[in-house]
């Protein structure tokens, strides 16, 4: 069985580490070379960067952090926002980036994900899904969670994967910095379609709530930020749990 990642994410603004509550009410949470390094050190599989405003304020990302990030940590990083076109994506690999991942412009171009993927192997395209339940389905959002689409969650999402996508990056934005668990049954019923892996991203809380989203949810790796930015769960003590209730993890 391939080993379950634990993933932190740093979402950047204004070249800060901030993490909000269901995607508004950010507060600060670090200098995100920094935190980077400590999660490199603690055993995290890999990272993502999010510069989260940029696809709203129409701004490229942020390529100065990206090689700082990539002078300072050793382990794969993913990074997102901004991006609409293979050139930016050529511009952040070259900076350092292992992986991009993209939103809204994969929702308004979709072939981006299939000359992301025939450029560079669909191993660097991680296509992210925000979306939100409406109590009958759920509906994908754009732009950081601020405009919603016709898009459903799991039509969307085996599109992407037919399109070249190497990874579904799937936040609930219902559970997100709520810390009540993840939407695994949302995510069992992708992973049940899917045959690409899914990283399972909003609500991480305790170590129970990655276990219920590896066993539950069936997801290959978890993302998580405040948790671990604040602290609240040490990295190798969330591995130590996990593999004493049988989770193959890397140690």
């Amino acid at each position: 069985m391939l080993a379950k990642r634990i993933i932190p994410c740093l979402d950047v603004k204004d070249g800060k580490t901030v993490k909000g509550v269901n995607f508004v009410n950010f507060r600060d949470a670090g200098d995100p070379v920094a935190l980077g390094r400590r999660y490199s050190e603690q055993g995290a599989d890999e990272l993502v960067y999010l510069d989260i405003t940029a696809s709203h304020e129409g701004r490229g990302t942020f390529v100065d952090l990206v090689s700082r990030v990539a002078a300072n940590v050793s382990i794969p990083f993913t990074v997102g926002g901004g991006i609409h076109s293979v050139a930016d994506v050529e511009t952040l690999l070259n900076a350092g980036a292992d992986k991009v991942s993209i939103n809204s412009a994969a929702i308004r171009q979709p072939e981006l994900i299939g000359g992301i993927s025939l450029r560079f192997g669909a191993q660097v395209c991680v296509v992210a899904i925000d979306a939100r339940f409406d109590g009958k389905e759920w509906i994908c959002y754009l732009n950081g969670g601020r405009i919603p689409t016709e898009r459903r969650l799991n039509e969307w999402a085996y599109e992407a994967q037919e399109r070249g996508a190497g990874e579904i990056l799937f936040t609930s934005m219902d559970h997100d910095g709520v810390k009540t668990g993840f939407a695994c049954e949302a995510l069992a019923s992708l992973s049940d379609r899917l045959s690409i892996p899914i990283i399972a991203s909003g609500g991480a809380g305790g170590k129970e709530h990655f276990l219920d989203v590896f066993t539950v949810g069936k997801a290959d790796a978890a993302l998580a930020a405040s948790i671990f930015h604040f602290n609240e769960i040490p990295i190798p003590e969330l591995k130590k749990y996990l593999l004493d209730n049988n989770v193959t993890v890397r140690f």
